[in-house]
């Protein structure tokens, strides 16, 4: 019974960690998410259980196994401080993020939106909320999912009410518009409509055909705003991962009526930095990624296709105002590309944000009630609900 309460106090620190040092592979970044978005209430309780058993069996030893449960149960008091350090920073991150978004986003309209930061919503299941109607059209050839707002906010809505026009992840050669969905029905459910849009996957389609796909469905959702029920001038264009970097390649590098506001999650920005650091031994294979997706170097004809590509290298005075969320320990999307970002729009004199979620690995909003998960689902609602002030 020691040993195995040794072992899992030595377990718990090993995942616990992970909320001040980053994970540097696939299979350590699932434990990192894991830990540092859902390890605030099951863990954080195993951790400190694990804490006390251990040092009532250390009490009872004598002194040849007292110094090693000692050291088990800090190990598990060390756990569970790091398990709860999150949700702590989330808390203190919430009232300065309220502050920026409002500055740059302005007031909701709609009314008074939840709060940013709820100690009682850690406690949800990650993708509890209520379902709205889904509905699936053709958008010029390419499936869009259409996530219809419930009640007073939604279709009655005189004017139509604001949506979110999101692009999936999936390093340009997988994911599809059904990713991480309940994030969609929890927009939809606060009054703010979703269209979630499938793009065409590299290797078969390289770029720009996923820029051509963005724009198509952007057209799209506005020719059809009247039945949709959406307000076609207060368009928001959300990118997460891989999608985030189409979605401000797209928004900065022409004009998009309609779209007036950009939401960049975990995104990278420069292609030519990404092939400069890319490697084949990396978490995601960039290499690969990058040739799948562009055909190779940044030479010849490909040097344009590389800046058409790159957000950070067509940010203008004008751009949408944006929203930037990036985790710091983020190993597989490193978050000085957002930084970079930041940079850019900066010198610009464009209206944004920049996040860092010192504790949060890539896709936090897995949990939607976790510490990255409120931040960046309540974020986002402000900018589709603001009446920007840029």
């Amino acid at each position: 019974m020691g040993t195995a309460m040794i072992l899992a106090a030595a377990g718990l620190w090993a995942a616990a960690r992970f909320a001040v040092v980053p994970a540097r592979n696939r299979r350590t970044w699932l434990v990192a998410l894991i830990a540092t978005e859902l390890g605030h209430i099951w863990f954080w309780l195993a951790a400190l259980l694990a804490a006390g058993a251990v040092w009532s069996l250390a009490a009872a030893d004598g002194a040849g196994a007292l110094v090693l449960r000692v050291g088990a149960a800090a190990l598990a008091a060390a756990a569970a401080f790091l398990f709860a350090k999150p949700a702590v920073a989330a808390a203190r991150l919430a009232g300065p993020a309220e502050r920026q978004l409002a500055e740059v986003f302005g007031p909701t309209p709609e009314g008074k939106a939840a709060p940013l930061w709820s100690w009682s919503r850690l406690a949800r299941a990650p993708f509890a909320t209520a379902r709205v109607a889904v509905e699936t059209h053709d958008a010029d050839g390419l499936p869009l999912d259409f996530y219809r707002p419930a009640g007073p906010a939604g279709p009655s809505a005189v004017g139509g009410v604001p949506c979110v026009i999101l692009v999936h992840g999936g390093g340009w050669d997988s994911g599809d518009r059904t990713q991480l969905a309940a994030f969609n029905h929890w927009l939809a459910e606060r009054g703010v409509a979703v269209a979630a849009l499938s793009y065409r996957l590299a290797p078969a389609h390289r770029w720009p055909a996923q820029r051509d796909d963005v724009r198509a469905g952007v057209a799209w959702v506005r020719a059809n705003a009247a039945r949709l029920g959406v307000d076609a001038e207060r368009l928001t264009l959300l990118g997460r991962s891989a999608g985030a970097q189409i979605a401000t390649a797209v928004a900065y590098g022409e004009a998009l009526p309609g779209v007036r506001a950009v939401v960049a999650l975990y995104g990278c920005f420069d292609l030519e930095f990404v092939w400069s650091i890319r490697s084949e031994k990396d978490a995601l294979n960039s290499d690969k990624l990058l040739r799948q997706f562009l055909g190779g170097a940044p030479d010849g004809a490909r040097a344009e296709l590389f800046r058409s590509g790159s957000a950070e290298k067509l940010v203008h005075v004008g751009a949408p105002p944006t929203l930037i969320i990036h985790g710091v320990l983020d190993e597989l999307v490193w978050c000085r590309h957002s930084e970079r970002l930041a940079a850019a729009l900066a010198k610009a004199g464009v209206p944004h944000v920049f996040l860092r979620l010192p504790w949060a690995t890539h896709a936090g909003e897995a949990n939607l009630h976790g510490p990255s998960g409120q931040l960046i689902t309540g974020a986002v609602l402000r900018v589709a609900r603001g009446g920007v002030r840029g």
